[in-house]
């Protein structure tokens, strides 16, 4: 199974998907926008959160490729936000040495 780093690091986005969301991590709240998110009552660990952050995105991802009238780019920014916040949160666990 892939981890989320590797997953995260194969992400292949428009820039401007990357810029918003880039610009929009100052404001993220994560029991407010996670919560949100998530559609859950309680706020979920990092881990979970990655998970299904990730699921999601992968989701838009397809809606946006294939033109589907569907598409939000709001939210996509805002899965975005949030997959980039929690990816930070994240235990780093041992680095490849090069």
């Amino acid at each position: 199974m892939t981890d989320a780093f590797t997953c995260f690091k194969m992400l292949r986005r428009p820039r401007i998907l990357v810029r918003a969301a880039r610009f929009g991590l100052v404001d993220y709240n994560r029991d407010r926008d996670l919560k949100k998110l998530m559609k859950t009552a309680n706020t979920p660990s990092p881990e979970n959160a990655v998970d299904g952050l990730l699921q999601e995105e992968a989701r838009l991802e397809d809606t946006r490729k294939t033109g589907d009238a569907s598409y939000s780019i709001a939210h996509h920014v805002e899965v975005l936000i949030a997959l980039m916040s929690e990816m930070r949160l994240l235990p780093q666990g041992p680095r490849e040495v090069q």
